[in-house]
């Protein structure tokens, strides 16, 4: 009933309004991110290879201003959300993620959902378009290569939509200019419902073999690029995933990934540390970036204000609270291990005046993204070589594991693991994991990890005993292990469904 009120009204609105392009159609938020087509007669709205290099443009420049959504946002739901962080701030909506009682009117997870499919409705106008386009000026191979690099990044945003809610529309297609003759055909367009989680994958994985055909190989002074070894790599992070586990093709995707050319840094802070204009080092694209968000010289990231102090700013100043503070339980855990250099990297102590979960005068703060003038690397080899590891335990090869394992820990002097581990299946997958988190706190993979290994339940559940600092978390149920969907998107489209528990 309320879909056949919801086309009336559409439909009313389409016959007052005659023929007339709707592009500014108030209906719904959703359908005015979906609403992107602008179809002339002759079939194409880009008519210069000019017209579509600008839109191929704007996929890089969506990932560049997509810090809030993309990395803020994602480092609490990693992060915070799990026994990595605390809150930091006091927002009600970091504060709801901290004890894992999140709402659909969280407008932290309603400004993601809406910008990751800002960021879909961006790839596609480059997929939907760019074969279209009648100058000869562009080429076959450039429109192959700009449409897998748009399939990378839609597919990217498929595979963080999916692992955080579960089934999610899957928006393949532009919405074409409504008139009252084609609006019933247009409505499942306007307003998609959830696809299964299965083929939501199904569309993940074809969009990045696409990549891997087409797109750009590796340029080592570039690491700001879609290229074949990031569609490697996603694809060996899908083929992790319980939805479409396969285990030999994570295998198989890492190797690949290592053959491209990447090498481990040999020193670890030169992953996070700041450009020396003095020395003239450069700590961006390095051998071990597979890809990371670089911002021009004279700009930067202003993210870094949101955790800690710019290292390069003498006036910055902790006069607010930042977000993702270090939890007791990951600093206890570091300091178990004896791992100092990675701490160090991870974790600064600062003085603010001010105090939420510790003292003011010895205050932690997260590191790794310490300037405006770093980079974000989103994917790096060390992550590849874990999740291989991952999969070699579940195959039962655990001395193939084991010596992934020791890479990492003998590049942070660590002491390789020990016979008693590297010969029980059991030791070696919390091995594996434990190495994780020591690696890549604060790069936003530790609740994908927790719920990739099934561990959300034995690690979450423990945590209000074993932390005392945080806020007391609610019991993690099956229901807990994807967020909800936005309410204001229910309410906008009647095809929408809330996630169970919510």
């Amino acid at each position: 009933m309320k879909n056949r009120i919801k086309l009336c009204l559409l439909l009313s609105t389409v016959l007052l309004m005659g023929s007339c392009s709707l592009n500014y159609d108030p209906i719904s938020d959703f359908y005015s991110k979906l609403s992107t087509s602008d179809t002339t007669a002759t079939g194409s709205k880009y008519k210069t290879k000019a017209d579509m290099q600008q839109q191929y443009d704007n996929i890089y420049v969506s990932i560049r201003n997509s810090q809030e959504s993309w990395y803020l946002d994602m480092m609490a739901y990693c992060e915070t959300h799990s026994d990595n962080a605390y809150s930091g701030a006091t927002d009600a909506e970091l504060a709801q993620l901290e004890s894992n009682k999140q709402d659909g009117t969280n407008k932290n997870i309603e400004r993601d959902w809406t910008s990751y499919l800002g960021y879909i409705v961006a790839a596609n106008r480059v997929i939907c378009n760019v074969d279209s386009v009648p100058d000869p000026a562009l080429t076959t191979a450039e429109r192959n290569q700009w449409k897998a690099e748009a399939s990378i990044w839609r597919a990217w945003m498929l595979f963080d939509m999916t692992r955080l809610w579960g089934e999610v529309p899957v928006v393949t297609k532009e919405t074409p200019n409504i008139t009252s003759e084609n609006v019933k055909d247009m409505y499942p367009l306007l307003f998609p419902s959830r696809s299964s989680v299965q083929d939501v994958y199904k569309q993940i994985i074809s969009d990045l073999e696409y990549g891997v055909q087409y797109a750009p190989k590796v340029d080592s002074s570039n690491k700001f690029k879609l290229t074949q070894s990031v569609a490697k790599t996603l694809l060996a992070k899908v083929y992790a995933e319980a939805p479409v586990r396969d285990y030999a093709k994570v295998i198989q995707y890492c190797e690949s990934v290592k053959n491209d050319g990447f090498s481990l840094v040999p020193n670890y802070s030169d992953l996070f540390s700041v450009n020396d204009a003095k020395t003239d080092v450069n700590y961006r694209n390095t051998s071990e970036s597979i890809f990371e968000i670089v911002f021009p010289v004279g700009s930067g990231s202003w993210v870094t204000w949101m955790f800690g102090l710019d290292q390069c700013d003498p006036n910055s100043s902790y006069d607010w609270a930042k977000w993702i503070t270090p939890s007791r339980d990951l600093i206890q855990a570091y300091e178990n291990e004896g791992d100092d250099i990675r701490m160090n990297e991870a974790i600064v102590w600062g003085q603010p005046s001010w105090s939420i979960h510790y003292p003011s005068d010895h205050y932690p703060f997260m590191y790794k993204t310490r300037s405006r003038y770093n980079s974000i690397i989103k994917l790096r080899l060390a992550d590849i070589l874990l999740l291989e590891a991952e999969a070699y335990v579940n195959q039962g090869n655990l001395t193939a594991a084991a010596d992934l394992v020791d890479q990492i820990r003998t590049r942070v002097k660590l002491a390789k693991l020990d016979a008693s581990t590297k010969g029980s299946k059991d030791k070696m997958v919390d091995a594996v994991l434990k190495e994780r988190r020591l690696e890549l706190s604060f790069e936003g993979q530790r609740w994908f990890d927790l719920v990739r290994t099934g561990k959300v339940y034995e690690v979450m559940n423990s945590l209000n005993s074993r932390d005392s600092g945080r806020k007391k978390m609610a019991t993690f149920t099956e229901n807990s292990l994807v967020m909800p969907v936005p309410q204001t998107q229910i309410d906008s489209n009647p095809n929408l469904t809330q996630n169970k528990g919510y």
